[in-house]
Formats: structure tokens, C-alpha cells, sequence
């Protein structure tokens, strides 16, 4: 895979999605990029811009409930690799690569599952997906990593645009986040330089395969509404 890294406006990101919208059978667009990149800033820029025409559906979704993190002794490291039910997100890709409205059938309803991050639960069949809607962006760190089953997300996705952000402002937005959230600055900065940085590197190192690398503004903003991930 891999492809060109640019400067690119949202409106230039807008309007290549509106391309693959229009493409005539349903696309699978992936929002790839570390924690606090941005991701979650371009998914909703591009879904309200067209409206009825795309849904957004996150990785994030499939987090491992904190009880089943907890007897798996991975709850202090929620958000890595091995916390996601990946069998589940490839399943769902599946389902929503075939379930688009075509000439031969008239496909049928996907319900996706919703993060919270107030609450810090995923929300079970919270998102819908009408067969008519032509683009799903799907969004998350892991969806080019190549371990734990994460390898089987990529054939599912007809683009997958990566996200690159300068680190010190990707790990200040991720502090304010976190305060955001009625955190201790303390608890925060170390959440985020103990947890979300080895993420971030191990993502960071899937790059090369996304088919865009885009770079956007320093001045973009960080999502605030987060219920499906960052």
C-alpha cells in the first residue's frame, strides 16, 4: 500500500470523500492516526458535511468492557492492541462491505456499537447503518497495525487515510482531554506518557501503509465530542 504524505485542507478531504460517496456501491473509508491526532476532527468534519450520505462507525466501539480487562490484567493499559475484540470490528467490516444497497438486493440495517468516553463503556448496536448510505468512515489507531488480528482490517477498507500530527501537540491535546474529563493533571500527563505513547508509536510505525498520509493544520482542534474515540 502506502501513498503520498500532503498538506490537506478538510475541504479537500470533503471532497474526496464525497468522490467515493458517489462511486456507486458502498465504501469503507478508514481514519487511521495515533492517539490525539485528529481523527475523530476529521471523521465528523467529513460526516456532516455529507450528512445522509456517510455514518461514522469506530474501532473504538469494540474496547473490551473494563470488568473483562480487569480479569484479563490489562485494564491499566486499556487502549492497547490486545483490549479490542478485533474478531468483532472484522466482522462488522464484513457485514458492512456487503450489506450496501445494490441492484440485486436491497441489503438490509448494520447496528454498530458506540464508545462512550464519559462513561467509558462501549454502547451495543447504537449506530445505525441504512443500507442506502454509501460511505462508512471507520476510525481508529489500529486499522493498519499487522498483530493481534488487527491484519484483516485493511482488505476491508477501500481508502485509509492516516492522520500525522506533531507529537508535543497530539500529547497536549490528550492532557486536555483527559482534564477534560475531570481528571488530576497529574493522573492525566501520566495516563498519556505511559499508556497512550506506546500506542502511539505502535501505530505511527503502520504509516507507510495507508493510501494518504495527511498532514493537517497545527490550529485544527481536537474533537471535543469523543464517543467514538480520537
Amino acid at each position: 500500500m502506502g501513498g503520498s504524505t500532503t498538506g490537506t485542507s478538510l475541504d479537500e478531504l470533503v471532497d474526496r470523500a464525497r468522490t467515493l460517496a458517489a462511486s456507486g456501491s458502498r465504501r469503507i473509508l478508514g481514519i487511521v492516526g495515533a492517539p490525539g491526532a485528529g481523527k475523530s476532527t476529521v471523521s465528523d468534519t467529513l460526516a456532516a458535511a455529507l450528512g445522509d450520505q456517510a455514518v461514522i462507525v469506530g474501532m473504538d466501539g469494540f474496547h473490551l468492557d473494563n470488568p473483562e480487562l480487569v480479569r484479563l490484567g490489562r485494564r491499566d493499559r486499556k487502549g492497547a492492541p490486545d483490549t479490542f475484540d478485533v474478531d468483532g470490528y472484522v466482522a462488522l467490516l464484513a457485514r458492512l462491505a456487503t450489506s450496501g444497497r445494490t441492484e440485486a438486493s436491497a441489503g438490509a440495517p448494520v447496528y454498530a456499537p458506540r464508545f462512550d468516553r464519559s462513561l467509558e463503556v462501549s454502547i451495543g448496536s447504537a449506530v445505525l447503518v441504512r443500507p442506502e448510505v454509501p460511505l462508512v468512515i471507520t476510525e481508529g489507531n489500529y486499522l493498519l497495525f499487522d498483530d493481534h488480528g488487527w491484519q484483516d482490517v485493511a482488505r476491508h477498507l477501500d481508502e485509509s487515510w492516516y492522520v500525522d500530527v506533531d507529537d508535543e501537540l497530539r500529547r497536549d491535546r490528550l492532557i486536555a482531554r483527559r482534564l477534560g474529563h475531570g481528571h488530576p493533571r497529574d493522573e492525566a500527563e501520566a495516563w498519556v506518557l505511559g499508556v497512550d505513547e506506546p500506542n502511539a508509536r505502535l501505530v505511527d510505525a503502520t504509516k507507510h501503509r495507508a493510501t494518504r498520509v495527511v498532514t493537517l493544520d497545527a490550529t485544527t482542534p481536537l474533537a471535543t465530542e469523543s464517543s467514538h474515540g480520537a
